[in-house]
């Protein structure tokens, strides 16, 4: 257990059973007071991060139960009063601040508190509500102005000033869906230091759309009545351990956190073989989230949104208390984070974890002895949602006993649309005179593997068509080509799928019982690049699209892919930053970032809530065990049910 000493007062910190234990009520309560008392931090100051900071990597992977060990925290902090960011490392093992450093000119997350009271200051203002009276707008109860980060088009006067650009709605009623019915032409700038609004965009007068486009069940004329129950239940309970933040299923291992900006984190995932655990990666999370938008009109040419970086889907989580969003025997974890001003907020049920019937593992029928082997799949679900202003994001992990790990982004909730305005080029009609805009999703995870050891490399594998002659005289012949990547900049790259391409980590330094690096290999599931030019301004704040492949030597402060600030930060910071040094990562400690894209040319059935559509990825062991791992499932209890 750790030595964690109590905190000066009545702050008392309990011990905690490992170093990646996230940080609890008691500690972010102690990581603010210390802060505030040492920095003499007043009323001007809000806390867009507190969170556990994590020790060093070789600390973790050698420590044992019974070490001791220091609890730190980090925080961001961002004084209104003087538009200055400042970064925090607090220990509260000894209760005190370790570390304090101004990050000049860098803009932190936008925080929710920011977001109600932006919302405040524009409706209060004389100037909005003239602009309303212009369009015959007068009930500001039925208006919702929702803030959006500004983004960096290289405007001087937005430079150092701590802006939101706001997208105003009218609600048809006052439960109804407002963003069915866009206030297009009206655009309040604020000053989010000063809640100032510094000036509204007056782009003309649009005609708001005029259909309500209610998707809620009390507004359906009529629900269906034919469906009949579905029960899944488990009389024995779940096949899962939890111990803290420590899961053990079906031989995996490993733990979870939950950070501010990536929400969900995976540590020291691992899967146990022949009595011996065996580490696959150290650390994967979702690193950033970029989402462009492809209309260049003046009300639509800003909305690129970095979901994480920008606003933080941690912060965006969904509290699942309802149940409905899973469904079994379910384990959940809380989330303990903080409102702007640091004081303690818990969003209760953040992550949810349990177990589905996933259909057929592996089956054969050998119809000479009249036998059949078949098994059941199941898998492990760890998953959360987080809401995105009009989007929804669920974000899933998925363990399998055959040793596969997927990943998995489920998007749903509600279209961003603008009014028609007789300019349908950029979206598709989705209701009377409402366009939905033709918009991608762009995910980057951060996948830190270390597989059997830290030693790691990368190989692309393309499929090759062998050509006709001797060797191959009736054209049937191919095999896979597999070339090392031993370089940052050989490592950029994209997805072919005419030469069926995905890449492998692998070991080199250890084999299987056949003489083959174990290794994994990662699948590309569907994927897409940017659409943006070259030179838009997305691309340079966001140059990691480009790419779906990206490979760095482990740095322990490389943790986002457009750089640690990107709100309103003019670009290039990140993995293109990093990997102009052109580092080698040949059987070394490495990191790979992989890419993935969503393309969304919406259609009337997305409209007006949009059903699930599904994008990731899949890492599968490739060589990494001996054999099938899953041979040792045992046969399902057969079960019929007639009617």
């Amino acid at each position: 257990m750790t030595t964690t000493q109590p905190i000066s007062g009545s702050l008392q910190v309990e011990p905690v059973s490992h170093p990646l234990e996230p940080l609890t009520v008691a500690e972010v309560t102690a990581a603010v007071a210390i802060l505030r008392a040492e920095q003499s931090i007043g009323n001007s100051f809000r806390f867009p991060c507190v969170t556990l900071h994590e020790p060093p990597k070789d600390f973790v992977l050698h420590y044992q139960p019974g070490d001791t060990f220091e609890r730190e925290a980090f925080l961001i902090v961002l004084d209104n009063a003087t538009g200055t960011t400042y970064e925090a490392i607090v220990s509260l093992t000894q209760g005190k601040v370790t570390s304090w450093t101004a990050v000049p000119g860098m803009q932190p997350n936008i925080m929710a508190d920011e977001l109600a009271e932006c919302e405040a200051a524009v409706k209060a203002h004389p100037g909005f509500r003239e602009v309303l009276a212009k369009r015959g707008i007068h009930d500001l109860d039925l208006v919702v102005v929702d803030p959006w980060a500004i983004g960096n088009f290289g405007f001087a006067d937005e430079t150092g000033v701590r802006l939101s650009r706001c997208l105003c709605y009218l609600r048809h009623r006052p439960d109804g869906n407002f963003y069915a019915r866009p206030i297009d032409g009206v655009v309040p700038v604020v000053n989010l230091n000063t809640m100032e609004v510094l000036r509204i965009e007056d782009m003309g007068i649009v005609p708001v759309p005029p259909e309500p486009s209610e998707y809620a069940a009390r507004f359906q004329p009529k629900l269906r009545d034919d469906i009949k129950p579905l029960h899944i239940t488990q009389p024995e309970g779940p096949s899962f351990q939890v111990d803290g933040h420590h899961i053990r299923w079906q031989k995996w291992q490993f733990r979870i956190g939950f950070t501010p900006r990536e929400g969900l984190v995976l540590y020291t995932v691992g899967y146990e073989d022949q009595g011996k655990l065996r580490p696959i990666l150290y650390r994967a999370s979702m690193a950033e989230m970029v989402v462009p938008y492809g209309d260049p009109r003046p009300q639509h040419f800003r909305k690129n949104a970095f979901d994480l970086g920008e606003h933080g889907v941690g912060m965006l989580a969904n509290s699942l208390k309802l149940g409905c969003d899973c469904l079994g025997e379910i384990r959940y974890f809380d989330a303990v984070l903080t409102n702007s001003r640091g004081e303690v907020s818990i969003t209760e049920n953040a992550v949810c974890m349990h177990e589905e019937d996933y259909g057929i593992l592996w089956k054969h029928t050998d119809w000479r002895l009249d036998d059949v082997e078949v098994r059941r799949s199941r898998r492990l679900v760890v998953s959360f949602i987080a809401t995105v202003d009009n989007y929804e994001y669920g974000f899933f992990w998925y363990f399998y006993q055959d040793g596969t790990i997927q990943y998995e982004v489920k998007l749903t909730g509600i279209l961003l649309c603008g009014a028609l305005a007789n300019y349908p080029k950029y979206g598709t009609l989705v209701a009377p005179e409402l366009n939905a805009l033709n918009h991608q999703h762009f995910f980057c995870m951060r996948l830190d593997f270390d597989l059997d050891g830290v030693e790691n490399s990368v190989y692309e594998v393309n499929t090759v068509a062998e050509p006709l002659g001797p060797e191959n005289p009736y054209g049937n012949a191919f095999y896979a080509e597999s070339t090392l990547l031993k370089t940052e900049q050989e490592a950029q790259r994209i997805i072919d799928p005419f030469t069926a391409r995905y890449w492998k980590v692998i070991n080199p330094n250890v084999q299987n019982r056949l003489g083959q690096p174990v290794g994994f290999k990662i699948m590309p599931g569907d994927n897409v690049l940017p659409f943006a030019h070259p030179d838009a301004p997305i691309l340079k704040r966001a140059g990691f699209m480009t790419k779906h492949l990206w490979v760095t030597p482990y740095e322990a402060s490389e943790r986002y892919p457009a750089g640690d600030y990107p709100n309103q930060h003019p670009g290039g910071e990140g993995l293109p930053q990093w990997t102009q040094a052109n580092r080698a990562i040949d059987n070394t400690d490495l990191v790979v970032w992989y890419v993935f894209g969503h393309h969304h040319i919406p259609r009337p059935e997305d409209f007006p809530i949009m059903p699930v559509a599904y994008s990731g990825f899949t890492l599968k062991p490739l060589g990494f065990f001996d054999a099938n791992p899953s041979l040792d499932v045992p046969p399902s209890q057969p079960r019929h049910a007639c009617h």
